[in-house]
């Protein structure tokens, strides 16, 4: 089971670093000043933290998953009879299971839709762990190379603008 959902809501805590780091564009024009770019999609998927993070939202959530499945599956299952049965039963019986269906099926979605949002909530928790730890990596990084400004994903990055990998490696290297 992978858990993968958007990060554009937790890519924000990395911009506040930024701000940091940014000089007024005239400035910057004055005295070329040092750009660098990270890819924090990259880094909140490979860095070992964003794997420790996958391992743990798996173990929480992966029985729930497949419970829901088997509920689903157990749905599925009873709709298909009821279908097979509804031409030789009362017509009381054929409602009343049809009415049970349809309350074991909103009964369902209720449990997955609170299971989305709990796995929702979890991963921007365990994000904003990482987050905070890459926004401390990347002023150490500005602070070591001088830099002026880091932006985050651009439309187009110098190999040599890049720190995405060092900042991965330095997140690495955190006990």
């Amino acid at each position: 089971m992978k858990l993968h959902h958007s990060s554009k809501w937790i890519q924000a805590s990395l911009v506040a670093v930024i701000a940091v780091f940014s000089a007024s564009s005239a400035y910057a024009q004055d005295t070329g000043s040092r750009v660098a770019v990270v890819n924090s999609e990259k880094v909140f998927n490979e860095s070992n933290l964003a794997k420790a993070m996958q391992t743990r939202l798996q173990n929480e959530f992966t029985k729930r998953q497949n419970d829901l499945r088997d509920s689903a599956q157990k749905i599925k299952t009873a709709a298909e009879k009821l279908d097979r049965d509804a031409a030789v039963m009362n017509e009381a019986e054929r409602i009343r299971r049809q009415r049970e269906l349809a309350d074991q099926d909103r009964e369902l979605q209720r449990k997955q839709r609170e299971f989305t949002e709990d796995l929702n909530q979890r991963t921007f928790e365990e994000r904003a762990k990482i987050a905070e730890k890459a926004n401390l990596v990347l002023k150490q990084i500005a602070e070591q190379r001088k830099l002026d400004v880091i932006v985050q994903e651009a439309a187009y990055v110098s190999p040599k603008a890049d720190i995405t990998d060092d900042v991965i490696k330095a997140l690495n290297s955190l006990k």
